[in-house]
């Protein structure tokens, strides 16, 4: 159905697995909303600089290629501290 929107009144991004970029990390998750406090994602993983093995283009081949290894099941980001974001799926190409 061209122009369904699943849930009325919500951000486009709504249920789509997102790629969020932080100074220091890399979050991908399902997007669930932009609040006063920030950003909120569900079922996320997370690349932290310095601490996760590899780079941030090798976590998000990983990710592409097996699935987001969710280890936070609700991650509220501060808008303030977001440097980026896109779908997944934009990655892929």
């Amino acid at each position: 159905m061209s122009g369904h929107v699943f849930h009325p009144g919500h951000h486009d991004l709504h249920g789509i697995t997102v790629v969020l970029e932080t100074a220091t990390a890399l979050w991908v998750g399902r997007f669930d909303s932009v609040t006063p406090k920030g950003v909120l994602l569900h079922d996320a993983g997370c690349y932290e600089d310095g601490v996760t093995a590899g780079t941030r283009e090798e976590y998000l081949q990983k990710t592409l290629k097996f699935g987001v290894r969710a280890t936070t099941k609700n991650k509220l980001i501060p808008e303030g501290e977001v440097r980026g974001m896109r779908q997944l799926a934009e990655v892929a190409g």
